[in-house]
């Protein structure tokens, strides 16, 4: 299998397993989130708390437009809008712990599978694993500007551990 055809299975497989379990539990959740709004909740939590303006502008969207697809969030429980401490005229999108929950469905099972992988790799393989993925996020910077979370490098340096 050539290597990109390998990322991409890996890539859908961490896809399929996220939706299985969504659909799991499907029938449990009584404001289930579209598709469109799945997207725009997994935007929202990696921007890490963005104005509804930048909110907008990240997804290439009218202002009214994102406003109207965050008030729908806000009904179904997923989002809060929380007033700026710096400028009292902004609100800021914050997740609740109902999103959360959903979304810890898919990093429960990349932490699991990441552990299972470390233990069957030397060191040395681990190092040249999480450099590998350093070099990929860093080609990426020029595609997608780096918002919460992933500002700085945080995430692919390892500052938040591994």
């Amino acid at each position: 299998m050539k290597t990109e055809e390998l990322f991409e299975d890996v890539y859908a497989r961490f896809m399929l397993h996220f939706y299985r379990e969504v659909f799991k539990n499907f029938s449990n959740r009584e404001a289930t989130l579209t598709t469109v709004e799945t997207f725009c909740m997994e935007v929202i939590y990696t921007m890490e708390e963005p104005t509804v303006n930048e909110f907008a502008s990240f997804i290439q969207i009218s202002s009214p437009n994102a406003a109207y697809k965050v008030n729908s969030l806000i009904k179904k429980g997923y989002l809060t809008k929380e007033r700026s401490e710096t400028d009292h005229r902004e609100y800021h999108l914050k997740v609740t712990q109902k999103y959360l929950d959903y979304y810890n469905v898919s990093k429960r099972y990349i932490e699991q599978v990441l552990a299972k992988t470390k233990e069957k790799m030397t060191q040395e393989q681990w190092d040249s694993f999480h450099d590998a993925l350093a070099i990929v996020r860093k080609v990426q910077e020029g595609d997608i500007p780096a918002y919460g979370r992933y500002k700085n490098g945080a995430a692919a340096s390892g500052e938040e551990g591994d």
